[in-house]
């Protein structure tokens, strides 16, 4: 002991080579953390802002120009639209209308829309008569662009103006394919509307605007369907999905002519009642040729024409603004990291002084520590063998708790195997209870009409179910005395067709299609049957879960029979695949847990894969799940293959049941 004692003493005032205390260290990495969080935060901040500023600049100068186009639009349009109502104050126009046999008021008046309309610059002005038929037209010596005889009526600014409004609209024309905004006034005999002047006020002049937008701009009539736009590829697009009625009365009026509407080629759906709003994500790089000029980050600033039913909308590109907030987070991180290096120096400069100051009073304590310390190392080691005694005390004590631990642990596994085995059981009875209450509502209801033969059916059916359940119970017994079930050959035709009659009306009523390619006596598999429908049952009902929210709900039963690779043996395939919102690989990893479901809660114990699983694996088979978010999923089940049988017919079909 005294040797133990002088050596311990040696090694206590040896040179050792300072060491970083673990507090030491934890505050070091938490100061490097909230420096580099402090950092991110105040460049985040200089992002946010310099962007935020960036965006309203950007909004005001887009909004100023939109209001100078929208201007511009409206004094193309509106400074013809006072020419309708002045038609009419021609004498022979009026006497036209009266007398439309008369070709010398033909001519003359045709003579004095050409003049109006040559002075005006307009496409075209005619007059109808209260029938829709073009009686004068400006362009009666242009044989492809007459229109006097035809046939307008169907057009919405005649009925408007016939209605003694004054009609106001976009539209195609019919003959030339010449696009134009349409302007209809009535003609008045007294109080009666004995015809309609129209101008047809040509929108060329609108295209020759959109280089003094300065970004990619649209118009939109009033069925946000694209009429003029800076980049031809958006013409005679969509901006929302039309409704059936709406796309058979355009077709109706011929507005768009022949021309077909397609849905706009941005893959963003844009809030054309919202003045408006901002788009960070349009298309990825390299998107089609029709959407040159918009990049990710788009400012999309739209306004509605006063006096029109159109919309004026705007395209900016925001890389210059992010570029210049990416600018301001720099400097703004750099400022920050001046701040914190300051900071970092006077902290270690005070951190030095203290430790410069706490190894003077350290060295004056050793002088007069040394001397208790050789008195109380004596006593030191003393202790530390009493301590040393106690604690393989304490660790026996805790070996034998181990032990008794061990035991409850693997009475307590015991317990949870027989109450998984039970609940599963009470899982598995709820289908053939549901289908027995089914069946004995249609035995009822053909007793009542006195239908004996199906009545007979129904009962039939109902004792198969009873003997089914009672089938079903026996895995509680079999585990008490650890036994196996009985391999024989069961045709998964016969299994499918009696797991699919169970779920009939749920089928029925949620619309769900069945694509059963199962034929009997094509996949013999050796299991027990019973037990067999019991794993079907299970995955078709968790296909039908799996679909409540999908647009085609759809269940996909496939069974064959293959060779086992590297072996001589046959194998039956058994496939279960849905449509529904499929799984990832981290949800497939707990597929066969117990107790793990991804249905809402009180909708599933968690309990029909483990317990399919280890039936499957009983009778030396596997099963499989294969799928992906959004993609359905695929279940694989795989059997044993017996010898080709003939096996046993269905009780009943389902057609017999249900008639």
């Amino acid at each position: 002991m005294a040797d133990e004692s002088i050596l311990t003493l040696s090694n206590e005032w040896a040179p050792q080579a300072p060491a970083r205390s673990p507090r030491r260290a934890l505050l070091g990495a938490g100061f490097t953390l909230l420096a580099v969080v402090f950092i991110g935060a105040v460049a985040w901040f200089g992002f946010s802002f310099s962007e935020a500023q960036g965006i309203a600049g950007q909004r005001r100068e887009s909004a100023h120009r939109l209001e100078l186009f929208s201007s511009t639009v409206q004094a193309v349009i509106k400074r013809l639209e006072h020419v309708p109502p002045t038609v009419q104050l021609n004498r022979d126009v009026q006497v036209l209308l009266t007398q439309p046999s008369n070709r010398a008021r033909m001519a003359a008046t045709n003579a004095y829309l050409r003049q109006l309309n040559a002075y005006l610059g307009s496409v075209a002005v005619y007059v109808m008569n209260d029938r829709g038929i073009v009686v004068a037209s400006s362009n009666d010596v242009r044989p492809d662009d007459s229109r006097v005889g035809e046939d307008v009526s169907f057009r919405p600014y005649f009925l408007d103006a016939l209605s003694g409004r004054v009609g106001r609209h976009f539209a195609i024309g019919i003959g030339g394919d010449e696009a134009g905004y349409f302007v209809s006034h009535p003609i008045h005999d007294g109080a009666h509307v004995v015809g309609v002047a129209a101008i047809k006020i040509s929108l060329e002049p609108i295209n020759a605007l959109w280089e003094t937008l300065g970004a990619p701009g649209l118009l939109t009539d009033t069925n946000q369907v694209v009429i003029l736009s800076s980049n031809p590829g958006w013409r005679y697009t969509a901006l929302a999905e039309l409704p059936i009625e709406r796309r058979v009365d355009l077709q109706l009026t011929r507005m768009y002519n022949n021309v077909r509407l397609t849905r706009f080629p941005i893959a963003v759906k844009l809030a054309v009642d919202e003045e408006s709003q901002v788009v960070e994500t349009l298309l990825p790089p390299g998107g089609p040729p029709s959407m040159r000029g918009v990049h990710a980050g788009t400012l999309v600033l739209g306004r509605a024409i006063d006096g029109m039913d159109w919309r004026l909308m705007m395209f900016s590109d925001l890389r210059p603004v992010r570029d210049q907030a990416l600018v301001s987070a720099t400097a703004a991180a750099l400022g920050a990291g001046v701040l914190v290096l300051t900071a970092v120096f006077f902290v270690q400069r005070r951190r030095i002084m203290r430790q410069r100051l706490a190894a003077k009073a350290m060295l004056e304590r050793a002088n007069a520590e040394l001397e208790q310390s050789v008195a109380d190392r004596t006593q030191d080691l003393t202790d530390a063998n009493r301590r040393l005694r106690e604690e393989v005390a304490e660790r026996a004590q805790a070996e034998m708790t181990l032990r008794a631990t061990q035991g409850e642990l693997v009475q307590a596994a015991k317990m949870a195997m027989l109450g998984q085995i039970a609940t599963g059981i009470t899982h598995e009875l709820t289908q053939p209870l549901g289908a027995i209450r089914t069946l004995s509502g249609n035995a009822i209801e053909f007793m009542r009409r006195g239908q004996l033969d199906e009545v007979a059916g129904n009962l039939r059916i109902v004792a198969r179910l009873v003997d089914q359940m009672g089938s079903i119970i026996q895995p509680l017994k079999r585990f008490a005395r650890k036994s196996k079930a009985a391999s024989e050959p069961a045709d998964v035709a016969h299994a499918m067709s009696n797991a699919l009659f169970l779920y009939h009306p749920r089928l029925r009523d949620e619309g769900v299609e069945i694509e059963n390619h199962c034929v009997p006596g094509t996949a013999i598999a050796l299991c027990e049957p019973n037990r067999l429908e019991q794993v079907l049952t299970n995955l078709i009902g968790n296909a039908i879960d799996a679909m409540a929210g999908a647009p085609v709900k759809r269940v996909t039963l496939r069974a064959s029979t293959e060779p086992v690779p590297a072996s001589g043996a046959r194998q039956v395939r058994i496939e279960v695949a849905d449509t529904g919102c499929g799984f990832s690989d981290e949800v497939r990893a707990q597929f066969f847990e117990a107790f793990f479901t991804t249905k809402p809660s009180g909708n599933g114990l968690g309990l029909g894969l483990t317990i399919s699983r280890d039936i499957v694996r009983e009778f030396r088979g596997e099963i499989v799940a294969t799928g992906a978010p959004g993609a359905g999923a695929l279940f694989i089940v795989t059997l044993p293959a017996a010898e080709p049988s003939t096996a046993p017919a269905p009780l009943v079909h389902e057609e017999e049941v249900l008639t």
